[in-house]
């Protein structure tokens, strides 16, 4: 046991002389810790919430008041069309749009069944569902109170008039519709979301260990003595795992295609081209990692101190506008957030570069970035 207890010793030295290492064990859990206990909920609130309102009776501003005032639905703005409600969607400007029907005042006044149509976007389908219950719960509450109403007044018409009056009691009915995702397939949310989650685990494991493992074995000083130079050694070292991520792209998207049957409706090209952008990061961030780390532990343990925050402040299964405010500000600065964002568009909504360039310059901004921090630091550490 002596000598276990040595070798324990010495293990324990070795650590705590990294202090790298330390900040792994120690700082970063703690972090993550406070980061996760807000952001992570499976709530949903705060859906974005477009009004095509064709009358504009009492009864429909009681209707507005109750969405907005439950704490799930935020008012973004009116629609004037059809058109604009499809091009909202379409867009990602709200999340789901309530249409009030022309005469829905006097088919309320007179006790006729009429229906207010709620419209989905269905990409997210988790989200999508829980907000059709909560529509469904609001609409319900309404129509209660106005029955309930409706018995009051007429009892006390009936004592007015010393006999019976029948009022037709008020029905107002939800039709919800979910646009593209109407069976609300849970794989049609998450398999294009996979396909991000891979490249960006694969890409950056396989950098920060491939650099690493050149500094541990001795070669990387062997590699620079030769007539190489920085860049095309940093080249070299990139572009094969650059390759294997579109290869890795090409072949989830088929299986997701042909397997799990999530429609592909968008341009292969388009996400090809996306997918290249968020390489360029991916790449980065495992070259930028690498720069940190003397062994392939450390390079490991950095990348997946990254991964799990980058995962799950994403968007990937929890939604971002859920998140406490400042939270929501850390994700400017996680890629995947804006590449989610367009590979569900360009697979669910055939979104072009009309809609989705916001993202794509995130992407090409943070990638040119990081790629140039993390290369200049990784040339630093070779002097």
């Amino acid at each position: 046991m002596d000598r276990v207890f040595f070798v324990m010793k010495k293990e324990f030295i070795q650590t705590f002389r990294d202090r790298r290492m330390l900040m792994i064990i120690f700082v970063a859990p703690i972090i993550q810790l406070f980061i996760f206990g807000y952001a992570v909920t499976t709530e949903v609130d705060n859906v974005n919430l477009g009004l095509l309102n064709y009358d504009n009776g009492p009864q429909t501003r009681r209707i507005i008041e109750a969405f907005t005032g439950s704490g799930y639905f935020t008012l973004v703005g009116s629609l004037d069309s059809d058109d604009q409600l499809r091009e909202s969607l379409y867009n990602g400007r709200i999340d789901m749009a309530l249409v009030i029907p022309p005469d829905f005042e006097k088919s309320v006044s007179r006790g006729d069944p009429v229906s207010i149509q709620a419209v989905f976007d269905g990409s997210d389908s988790n989200s999508a569902q829980i907000a059709g219950s909560y529509t469904e719960q609001i609409i319900g509450s309404i129509s209660r109170d106005l029955l309930l109403e409706k018995l009051v007044t007429q009892k006390a018409t009936a004592a007015q008039m010393g006999r019976n009056v029948y009022l037709s009691p008020p029905q107002i009915n939800p039709r919800v519709r979910v646009w593209y995702n109407p069976d609300l397939e849970s794989a049609n949310y998450m398999v294009p979301g996979v396909v991000a989650l891979l490249l960006l685990v694969v890409t950056i494991l396989l950098t920060g260990m491939a650099i690493t493992r050149e500094k541990e074995i001795g070669t990387l000083e062997q590699i620079m003595v030769s007539p190489i130079q920085r860049w095309q050694l940093i080249l070299g070292k990139l572009l094969p795992f650059a390759i294997l991520g579109f290869v890795d792209v090409l072949l989830i998207v088929t299986a997701a295609r042909w397997h799990f049957g999530v429609p592909f409706r968008g341009s292969l090209l388009l996400l090809l081209g996306a997918s290249g952008l968020f390489l360029f990061s991916t790449l980065g961030l495992g070259l930028f990692f690498s720069a940190f780390s003397s062994t392939q532990q450390q390079a490991m343990f950095i990348t997946f101190m990254f991964l799990m925050p980058a995962i799950l402040l994403s968007g990937f299964m929890f939604p971002i506008e859920n998140m406490p405010v400042s939270v929501q500000y850390l994700t400017y600065l996680n890629p995947l957030r804006y590449f989610l964002v367009v590979i569900r568009g360009i697979f669910l909504k055939g979104n072009g570069v009309d809609v989705l360039w916001p993202q794509l310059a995130s992407m090409a901004v943070f990638g040119v970035g990081i790629f140039t921090l993390a290369s200049r630091l990784f040339s630093k550490r070779l002097d």
